[in-house]
């Protein structure tokens, strides 16, 4: 860890404290694959430190206005301490929060206070700014319509990455999905819900006392499922936590379908960062949906 940096976190975070802060320890912790991540502490107390190049300062300035978007809600989140660049190298700073893995009742609590995040709503889809699904950009430009932002905002643009990585049957299935969108989403027309955006089993875990806590978000404005169908994706959480959030907000019909639909913008973004099955899996769903049809 390079000194500059160091001292930059310490002068940052006492700045945003109001008071003097002498870090003692740096220590390169593991998790994530797109930051480095780290311990820092002045004996007495723990921050979460996210680093990183400094090209990459907005992707800090997009998780911190997420955090703060996300604590209006009843689930816990991550406090953002402070966020800076030196030299080459940008960086955030979280409170440092010891997370474990939750019981079914806690699952239970997640599902309920998910639930009760979509409640917020706003007036239109999209977001206050731009932000990031990964390391990929996402554009989140303001619509009144569902189905034209779910298509201009997310699918067209994985389907245009696709092309540029050479995966023409996904360009060629995706296009022909795009039109087929207003027969799909049907008379589906959702609140703007107040939504994680990126909610994997990786991003969601709990404090010693099964209190929920959700970070890494991707938010904004959109249909409460698509953060469902994302929980859904990646070996989905307990039944519990289902249970507890259609207790609380029942879905619509149609969820089957249009789960296959917004996980596949997931797929496609990680066909385009990693490759590998991804690609045969989003040809797959896109089968699936046209079978719909």
């Amino acid at each position: 860890m390079q000194d500059p940096l160091f001292a930059a976190v310490g002068t940052r975070v006492g700045h945003a404290l109001g008071e003097r802060v002498d870090l003692r320890l740096f220590a390169q912790i593991g998790g994530g694959c797109i930051h480095r991540a780290f311990r820092a502490s002045d004996g007495s107390r723990s921050w979460f430190v996210k680093i990183n190049d400094a090209k990459r300062a907005d992707m800090f300035a997009a998780e911190a206005d997420g955090l703060r978007a996300l604590a209006r809600g009843l689930l816990r989140v991550p406090q953002v301490v402070c966020s800076g660049a030196t030299g080459e190298q940008s960086f955030l700073v979280l409170e440092w929060l010891t997370l474990s893995v939750g019981a079914p009742r806690d699952f239970a609590k997640l599902g309920e206070q998910l639930a009760r995040l979509h409640a917020l709503t706003g007036p239109r889809y999209g977001w206050r700014r731009d932000n990031y699904i990964g390391s990929t950009p996402q554009s989140n430009a303001e619509d009144v319509s569902w189905p034209q932002f779910f298509a201009k905002t997310r699918l067209a643009p994985q389907l245009t990455l696709a092309s540029r990585d050479g995966h023409a049957m996904l360009r060629v299935k995706g296009e022909k999905l795009l039109q087929a969108l207003p027969k799909l989403f049907g008379a589906h027309a959702p609140q703007p819900s107040l939504l994680h955006g990126d909610l994997w089993g990786g991003n969601a875990a709990f404090l010693g006392d099964g209190t929920p806590v959700i970070f890494d978000p991707a938010a904004y404005y959109g249909d409460r499922e698509t953060d469902l169908a994302m929980t859904e994706l990646f070996g989905g959480f307990p039944a519990d936590f289902y249970a507890a959030y259609r207790a609380h907000s029942p879905l619509a019909p149609g969820y089957r379908v249009r789960k296959t639909l917004y996980q596949l913008y997931h797929v496609l973004n990680h066909a385009h960062l990693f490759e590998g099955g991804y690609v045969p899996l989003a040809e797959q769903m896109m089968d699936r949906l046209s079978a719909e049809l």
